[in-house]
């Protein structure tokens, strides 16, 4: 029986072998094919069909070779001419095998050919690939195992038999006095100390127990220091995270798990009992009966899981649960406030820029219709509604560039380039950016910033900073005013920057929210003056991307102050 035993493994190891083989080969073709596609976009430029050129130069005899969308469309096939009425491949079995395991194989008559192919099929992250060999004489041939080494094997075990025999008969004796011994322990009954056993194998054998006891020992060990590391890693999440017998046990948690559900439970919950019964746990509680208190659901094939989100007293939480195959489960709880904020700020951006946007786009529309309803009109009343319909454009192109900006900022902050930077360049540009505006409004703009004042930053956004702060101060400070920018102190990390003008100030209520998207101190001059609403969000933005800080104050003598640091490196 062990030499069959033997024989048929080592059978269906060669076979095996042929086949993997095999599919070694097929797998080369799928990956010479995808990096062919990739080199040459043949995706993107629509040129698959150029893969016939690869085809040809490919060692193995007229392979087979389909690319095939993840939605399950055949994007080409060497063996189809009309290729795009294929029918759809989502549910070929090498498809599904590959879509699970990330590739599969299988032998099968084409549909489309009639042809019976060895086909192998590989998943890629934008496609599958499907290599295949016509399954005739040839490739059967090849895989047809070699039956020679049975004979060998046959022979080879007949020796060692025999071997055995005489080698049983020479250590009866050992035996024998190891059986005594072994049946004496296994009764419990006294075994003499000085019990001593044959010198040979058997007291190598003795002495692979005792080796096999220390190293029993020492995984035990091993063991429970790695358990230890698991506590304390658990400990260290953010996360609360417990794990659950089928029967509803907590078998192991965290303390940030207990201390988040008692964050939004209404009473102090100690036990996964009264977990499931706070009714933030509702849903979980309807997700865990549904799998557990039936034997209907097979958790082998598929792992339920479940992910959703509850508020409590302006914070949000993300429950995600996981059953696993034996019904034991997990459930993990994360404090998502930040994000979830952050999204309902998005959604509420959203909304303020659909308003923004239509004001000046109805006046742009309103000017524009006056002008043709009321064709012909005066040649002096036709400009008079186009540098209005013009300004109105001007503001929209400035919004949307503002609007641009402070996204970039907050979603692609990294991709801006970082270096070093002269701020005195910066203000210097800014003043000739504005000087006209400055003259006309007679502005004494007074500049303290030292040449050499480097910091590692973006110059695009550092000129938007000074640039947002100049332009309040001339369209709301008025005529007559000082504007002062001084460096007012330095240490092994920031600059640390006073901006200053001798306007009117900010009424003490609006300081906490000016630096708001879409918030303005005096609405109806903003428009007159053709701001954004987004100049102060722009400024705060960017100073966070340069790891500064920036807060802003009204002075005792009139005016306002922007105070804000910049990192050196």
């Amino acid at each position: 029986m062990f030499t069959i035993t033997v024989l048929a493994f080592q059978y269906q190891r060669e076979k095996s072998y042929k086949r993997a083989r095999l599919e070694n080969t097929l797998d080369n073709i799928t990956e010479i094919t995808d990096k062919f596609i990739r080199e040459n976009h043949l995706l993107e430029d629509n040129h698959v069909s150029d893969l016939a050129d690869l085809i040809s130069i490919l060692p193995e005899t007229n392979p087979r070779i389909t690319v095939i969308s993840k939605e399950g469309k055949v994007l080409y096939d060497s063996f189809v001419k009309d290729y795009s009425s294929m029918e759809n491949h989502y549910n070929r079995p090498e498809i599904m095998r590959a879509r699970a395991n990330g590739s599969g194989a299988n032998i099968r008559t084409s549909a489309t050919t009639s042809q019976e192919f060895y086909y192998y099929a590989r998943l890629f992250p934008h496609y599958y690939i499907r290599a295949a060999l016509v399954f005739d004489v040839t490739v059967k041939d090849f895989l047809k195992t070699s039956t020679q080494f049975i004979t060998f094997m046959v022979v080879l075990f007949l020796v060692i038999g025999l071997i055995l025999v005489l080698v049983t008969i020479k250590l009866s004796y050992t035996i024998t006095k190891l059986k005594d011994f072994a049946v004496r322990a296994g009764s419990n009954e006294l075994v003499a100390f000085d019990t001593k056993f044959p010198a040979n194998e058997l007291g190598i054998i003795s002495g692979q127990i005792i080796q096999i006891y220390n190293n029993l020992k020492k995984t035990k060990d091993d063991l429970s220091t790695e358990k230890e590391k698991l506590f304390n890693h658990l400990d260290a999440l953010d996360e609360g995270i417990a794990f659950f017998s089928p029967q509803k046990v907590m078998t192991l948690s965290n303390g940030k798990f207990i201390e988040m559900v008692n964050l939004f439970s209404k009473k102090e919950v100690v036990s996964a009992t009264e977990m499931l019964e706070s009714s933030s746990f509702k849903k979980l509680h309807s997700f865990l009966s549904a799998y557990l208190e039936t034997d209907a659901v097979d958790l082998e094939s598929r792992v339920p899981k479940l992910d959703y989100t509850v508020s409590k007293e302006e914070k949000y939480f993300r429950i995600y649960s996981i059953i696993f195959a034996d019904r034991s489960f997990e459930v993990v709880v994360t404090d998502v406030t930040r994000l979830e904020k952050r999204r309902l700020m998005k959604q509420q951006l959203t909304s303020n820029i659909a308003h923004e946007l239509k004001t000046p786009l109805s006046s742009i529309r309103g000017y524009l219709e006056t002008i043709l309803e009321n064709w012909p009109i005066p040649e002096e009343k036709q400009k008079y509604f186009l540098e209005k319909a013009f300004f109105q454009s001007e503001r929209l192109t400035a919004l949307i560039n503002d609007i641009s900006l402070i996204n970039n900022i907050e979603d692609a902050g990294e991709l801006f380039e970082m270096k070093q930077v002269d701020i005195k360049k910066i203000t210097n540009d800014v003043y000739e950016y504005f000087s006209s505006k400055i003259e006309h409004n007679k502005i004494e703009f007074i500049d303290e910033v030292k040449l050499n004042t480097v910091i590692n930053g973006n110059e695009s956004l550092l000129f938007s900073v000074f640039q947002n702060l100049v332009e309040n101060s001339i369209n709301y400070g008025g005529q007559g005013i000082r504007i002062h920018i001084k460096c007012y102190h330095r240490d092994e990390r920031y600059f640390y920057f006073s901006y200053s003008d001798t306007g009117g100030g900010i009424p003490k209520e609006h300081l906490p929210r000016i630096f708001e998207r879409f918030y303005r101190v005096d609405k109806g001059r903003s428009r007159v003056t053709g701001g954004t609403g987004l100049g102060l969000a722009i400024v705060k933005n960017a100073i966070h991307l340069h790891n500064g800080r920036v807060s802003v104050k009204n002075r005792p003598k009139g005016g306002v102050e922007f105070l804000f640091s910049l990192s050196i490196k």
